[in-house]
């Protein structure tokens, strides 16, 4: 084998035995023993933020706030609230920043155009700044001008 294939196998390798296995935030004793209730509670938990890590789900992150809102959401199923029961409770309870995806009203409006919003007016910036710096054309030359030209190209 020639020693390039050689290093690019060790080298690759060696990156597979030392990257870390996915997170699995959800520990053992947390998991309902109903099946379904279960699936609801990671579906649930997919779409809430935690607070701590801000853009982790509770499902993904260590956080004490992230496994303490994990048990709830799972206490809320357990009671018997919905899907939109437990997340309505959390969002009262934290606000619309707990949802990974928040809904689209006046109060998250910034939040859903802002960037548009941030773009348009750069690339407004950016066409400003480039008309300023087009020459101006110039103007025609008269007629006192062209034969001075003239008798200078003739010279040569």
């Amino acid at each position: 084998m020639r020693p390039q294939l050689i290093a690019t196998i060790v080298v690759a390798a060696a990156l597979l035995v030392m990257s870390p296995p996915p997170a699995q935030a959800i520990l053992a004793g947390e998991a309902l023993d109903d099946p379904v209730l279960e699936a609801r509670a990671r579906d649930i938990g997919k779409g809430l933020r935690c607070l701590v890590c801000q853009n982790q789900s509770i499902d993904d992150s260590n956080a004490t706030l992230a496994k303490d809102l994990r048990r709830l959401v799972r206490e809320r199923l357990v009671a018997g609230d919905s899907n939109q029961a437990v997340e309505d409770y959390i969002v009262e309870r934290y606000g619309d920043y707990v949802l990974l995806k928040p809904p689209f009203k006046p109060i998250t409006y910034a939040l859903w155009l802002g960037p548009g919003l941030m773009l348009l007016i750069a690339g407004t910036g950016v066409v400003l700044f480039l008309r300023r710096q087009r020459p101006a054309a110039e103007a025609p030359l008269d007629d006192d001008e062209r034969r001075r030209l003239d008798s200078l190209l003739d010279d040569d």
